[in-house]
């Protein structure tokens, strides 16, 4: 599995909704990666004013395109936010099987996004 599946799941926790919406492919390849691509989306929805701790943050979990490709460490994944301590982007990476099947889903990018009234857990 090489490429993007072309999917976006989208989590609204304040509106308990969710939806899948097409991922723009000209800037999946223009921002070639799970880092480029969570970035490029956190700075174009997030307000850079925005409190970390507020429910106008973004939590989005990106994959790339060879995430879940049949070759060693292709399981990698980021997560793109703002950090509630730096005020800044905040990205994280992190490996093992979550990210190849987070991509074995269909989806190569997960945005998390509002604030749920009381702990909640989604299944889909």
């Amino acid at each position: 599995m090489f490429g993007y599946n072309g999917k976006v799941l989208r989590v609204n926790l304040s509106e308990e909704s969710i939806k899948v919406e097409p991922l723009d492919l000209e800037t999946a390849q223009k921002y070639i990666g799970a880092r480029g691509l969570g970035v490029k989306t956190f700075i174009g929805e997030v307000d850079p004013k925005v409190d970390a701790l507020s429910p106008e943050n973004k939590f989005i979990i990106a994959t790339g395109p060879i995430t879940a490709a049949p070759m060693p460490t292709s399981g990698r994944y980021m997560v793109v936010t703002k950090a509630p301590l730096t005020g800044t982007i905040a990205i994280s990476n992190s490996g093992g099987k979550w990210g190849a099947e987070l991509k074995r889903t269909g989806y190569d990018m997960v945005i998390l996004e509002g604030r749920a009234e009381k702990p909640v857990y989604k299944y889909y």
